[in-house]
């Protein structure tokens, strides 16, 4: 085998082990990228559950709210003494806990942001534009 011959065959040989690196790389990227949008989405859905709780919890606390309001209602017309005066003090309270409730919902939503990995979508755009950038050189 000729000198020339035998470079021309380490050439190839370390051609291909760059090419082997080179998916292994990237199949390794691509697993640590679908890990961090795992772990994105679960966060996010967390958030999402837990506000979505809060804004059901606000529903039943409202309609519990109306409900003692007619039993105001009911007690204020059957009669005129301080029952009614108790059933609308028991309205108010559940009124004010709906309101925070729905609120404090409002705020978990408002935090978990869009449901999209966006962390992993910004890490997926410079990973490829890296790649682009390197397959240039």
């Amino acid at each position: 085998m000729t000198t020339a011959e035998r470079q021309a065959h380490a050439t190839d040989d370390s051609v291909g082990v760059l090419v082997s690196r080179a998916s292994q790389q990237i199949s390794e990227l691509v697993r640590e990228e679908m890990q961090l949008a795992r772990a994105e989405m679960t966060q996010k859905g967390k958030r999402f559950g837990k506000g979505g709780g809060l804004f059901g919890a606000a529903g039943l606390i409202g309609v519990l709210a109306a409900q003692a309001l007619l039993a105001t209602c009911i007690a204020a017309l059957a009669l005129v003494l301080p029952v009614w005066a108790a059933a609308l003090i028991v309205t108010v309270v559940l009124a004010v806990i709906a309101a925070w409730m729905a609120v404090s919902g409002k705020k978990q939503i408002a935090k978990a942001g869009t449901p999209a990995p966006q962390q992993t979508i910004d890490s997926l755009k410079a990973d490829v534009a890296e790649i682009k950038e390197k397959a240039h050189r």
